[in-house]
């Protein structure tokens, strides 16, 4: 059984500031795998990035006394959700791929909305409240802004494929979290990470052997780069940091920063790769960034 988490009476004011610095660096995320993509296709950028971030996990977990192997009862679990695992960074890599960083990072973050609706029809402990429910329409408002943004970017009557991917994404990466949170219930955190990557590695690896190409003459340090920040900074350090908080001072409070990672997505994507700033990805960034604020502070229901 998972123990429940260890929450403090208060919350220290460098612990706020580290919660706001591992959800800009998820924000640079998107940047980070366009960096890779440059030279390293979809499934070879998943198996390197989830191979350093495996290891990372494993590490940290062994100094902790984490015990890493599954009992007999948890595989089929683990397997089930390292199989959406496993299509959501797909379709993320891909869709990040065909659309702007600024895209990638609106769109990705618009996925504790569907986490509050797969939770709402699973869970029985975590029914959406009017807060929420508003919430989730501001928040989808802004994902149609920003899509229309990348229908026009990408030439499109009104609806850009690759955002359209990278959204198809975010709902598997709601579904994946609430399905993360009924097993959390038994598994330990650190397993169900751990072993939803570790058993989509070899699956990346065929299938980047068998499908796609390393584009050796891109091999650049920025692709380089971007790899191991995804491995070592977002699937590593930012998953140990985030698991530290959560046990400390609880779920709902660490997810009430979710808002930042579109903003650090959008204004990385504005310096680092050089894209203009459209109204829609503003409008959308805020849009998206006001309704992950009302999802998160809803208030307990009574």
């Amino acid at each position: 059984m998972t123990s429940a988490p260890q929450r403090s009476a208060g919350f220290p004011i460098t612990a706020a500031l580290l919660a706001v610095l591992v959800h800009g660096l998820w924000g640079a995320n998107p940047v980070a795998v366009k960096f890779g993509l440059e030279a390293f296709p979809p499934l070879w950028s998943a198996f390197i990035r989830f191979a350093i971030g495996s290891a990372c996990i494993a590490l940290w977990a062994r100094s902790r006394g984490i015990r890493l192997w599954p009992e007999p009862g948890e595989w089929p679990s683990l397997w089930l959700i390292s199989l959406i695992f496993l299509v959501q960074i797909f379709a993320m890599n891909t869709g990040y791929g065909m659309s702007p960083g600024s895209v990638g990072a609106v769109l990705t973050s618009t996925y504790p909305l569907f986490t509050g609706i797969f939770a709402h029809i699973f869970l029985t402990d975590d029914k959406l409240t009017r807060r929420k429910a508003l919430g989730l329409v501001v928040a989808f408002g802004g994902a149609v802004l920003v899509l229309l943004h990348d229908g026009q970017a990408g030439g499109g009557a009104w609806l850009g494929i690759g955002g359209a991917v990278i959204l198809f994404s975010a709902v598997l990466l709601g579904a994946r979290a609430t399905y993360t949170a009924h097993l959390l219930r038994r598994i330990d955190p650190v397993r169900i990470v751990l072993w939803q990557a570790l058993l989509a590695l070899p699956v990346f690896a065929l299938g980047g052997y068998w499908f796609e190409t390393v584009l050796w003459h891109s091999v650049s340090i920025a692709s380089v780069s971007g790899l191991l920040y995804q491995g070592i900074v977002i699937a590593g350090f930012g998953f140990m940091v985030n698991t530290m908080m959560v046990r400390r001072y609880g779920p709902s409070l660490i997810n009430a920063f979710d808002f930042v990672a579109p903003i650090s997505g959008v204004a990385l994507s504005l310096w680092l790769l050089s894209e203009s700033l459209s109204w829609q990805i503003a409008a959308g960034t805020v849009t998206v960034g006001l309704g992950l604020y009302f999802i998160a502070w809803a208030p307990a229901r009574r």
